[in-house]
């Protein structure tokens, strides 16, 4: 793994190492904001040792999706081959999960997966403003507690103007070639790495990480890394 250089932190005294993490993740996706919770709180714990960027990538889970989505239910039993009593007992695991993780899932509002495609470009024309982070906080609200078609042009936009981007001029970006140009490149460098499930996690640029792993996961491993980077 390529180590980049550190900062000197006065008010810790030592030199802190910079890192960028490219998070590949759906916005439908359940385990994502698990992972990126559990990340952002390793994270916190050891910010007197490491700086984190953090930038996004995207995956569709199911790209063939049509715009109205389909029950959440009717997909995993079908996908899975599970009976309605085995898709409550995984939803109920899943629940206390994320409970742990500081989310809330709400599944009587949480109904369907949806197509994502459109969510990933307003992420991507974000980050032109700084604020993909805020965006990806404020879709993942919207979607797991009120259950929010994210494949709705109009719910986007609310999404876009909650954060302070221009209503009309995000509108005309989602459009743009360039912006599919873009987001094409992302999603060309997702390919680039063996993506079995998300989350996961490009470290550096060359470190390769699967999984909704734990705090204590991510803890251990980036204070490997600082270590190393000693």
């Amino acid at each position: 793994m390529a180590l980049v250089p550190g900062y000197f932190n006065k008010e810790a005294g030592k030199t802190m190492m910079n890192i960028t993490i490219e998070l590949i993740h759906d916005l439908v996706c359940s385990w994502c904001p698990i992972g990126r919770s559990n990340l952002k709180a390793a994270l916190k714990i050891l910010d007197k040792k490491i700086e984190a960027k953090i930038e996004y990538l995207p995956f569709e889970l199911n790209p063939g999706m049509p715009p109205a989505g389909e029950t959440i239910a009717a997909h995993l039993m079908r996908r899975n081959d599970w009976t309605n009593e085995q898709f409550i007992d995984y939803r109920t695991d899943l629940i206390g999960v994320a409970k742990e993780a500081g989310l809330i899932y709400d599944f009587s509002k949480r109904t369907h997966y949806y197509n994502t495609a459109k969510a990933h470009r307003l992420v991507q024309y974000a980050q032109t403003f700084q604020k993909q982070e805020t965006v990806v906080d404020a879709l993942t609200e919207q979607y797991f507690t009120q259950g929010m078609a994210l494949s709705n042009d109009e719910n986007l936009l609310d999404i876009a103007t909650s954060v302070g981007l221009d209503r009309e001029q995000t509108e005309r970006a989602l459009s743009l070639e360039i912006v599919f140009e873009n987001i094409q490149q992302q999603y060309d460098r997702v390919k680039a790495f063996s993506v079995g499930s998300v989350p996961a996690f490009i470290i550096n640029g060359t470190e390769f990480v699967q999984g909704a792993n734990s705090v204590e996961f991510y803890v251990k491993y980036f204070s490997r890394l600082e270590e190393a980077s000693r």
